[in-house]
């Protein structure tokens, strides 16, 4: 069987479904979402295999101008070095917003001279749909750029022409993960992030980038996994903002994700959570490193 295998790396200003777009793709949540920036920290392939094919789509963080802690800036080495050494580039904006993150990825990725599309999301919250002709026009271009394409990552629209798309671009190769696989993340990164989610959710202002999680227990046993996760904040005053009064946020948290990680991992989850404090964690290289953070 002559099999082809390629990688797509999806690259944008921080908030513009990337992560939502991924698992519209792959066709579960795997990559976590959440209405703010940043959301995405680490780069997460999602593996997608149909037939003979299989892509390799690559979710990146956000690309962004402002932020000069040290955690920003590995973001964003990060998120630039995803877009080299691939098949081809998913540019994504949103629909009718071009600003200044938007423009530094667009020069980002024309830098990496590698075949894109421009992908203009959640056309699905455009109400004036007049307005998406001038917006449109208004887009630069380059000698890179494929095609420019309109979808709803949310609502599912013009994601199956993106996909044949992209396979256009995937070279004649053996795959490079077995069939059923759907990412080459741990089984541990994904309970630390299925932790992190409903923290950005529940957390609102600028909480949830003082903090991340790190799994401590992953233990498996029969019909059972029990998860130890510690949510480490910058800050003391920040650790009773997390637990909230009585425990009650930490509890919804708990629940939350325990959900998640049953719905992931197709088993019964125990889940215990610890807030601790590590100070100034995000605008510390060592205290980065020791979490996972630039490392890819």
């Amino acid at each position: 069987m002559k099999t082809r295998c390629g990688t797509a790396a999806i690259a944008g200003r921080p908030n513009v479904g990337k992560s939502t777009l991924l698992n519209r793709l792959i066709g579960q949540k795997l990559s976590i979402t959440a209405h703010k920036p940043q959301t995405t920290r680490h780069s997460i392939l999602g593996i997608h295999t149909e037939q003979n094919d299989q892509i390799v789509y690559v979710d990146t963080p956000g690309i962004h101008v402002q932020g000069k802690s040290a955690l920003n800036q590995v973001l964003n080495r990060t998120a630039s070095a995803s877009l080299y050494d691939v098949d081809v580039i998913l540019f994504l904006v949103q629909a009718l917003s071009w600003g200044d993150d938007d423009q530094r990825a667009w020069e980002l990725v024309c830098r990496a001279d590698v075949p894109f599309y421009l992908v203009i999301n959640k056309v699905d919250v455009v109400t004036k749909k007049n307005q998406l002709l001038p917006f449109l026009a208004k887009l630069p271009s380059h000698e890179k750029l494929k095609d420019v394409l309109i979808i709803s990552a949310k609502k599912g629209s013009g994601v199956d022409l993106l996909t044949e798309k992209v396979k256009k671009h995937l070279p004649q190769a053996p795959w490079m993960f077995a069939e059923d696989d759907l990412t080459d993340r741990s089984s541990k990164f994904l309970a630390a992030e299925a932790v992190r989610e409903p923290l950005t959710r529940i957390l609102t202002d600028e909480l949830p980038y003082s903090l991340t999680v790190e799994i401590e227990q992953f233990v498996e046993e029969p019909g059972l996994y029990r998860i130890g996760a510690v949510i480490w904040v910058e800050k003391q005053s920040q650790k009773g903002i997390v637990i909230g009064k009585g425990g009650s946020r930490l509890k919804e948290v708990g629940t939350r994700a325990r959900e998640s990680l049953q719905n992931l991992f197709g088993i019964k989850v125990h889940l215990e959570l610890w807030v601790r404090v590590k100070e100034g964690w995000a605008d510390d290289e060592r205290a980065l490193r020791s979490l996972g953070f630039d490392q890819e």
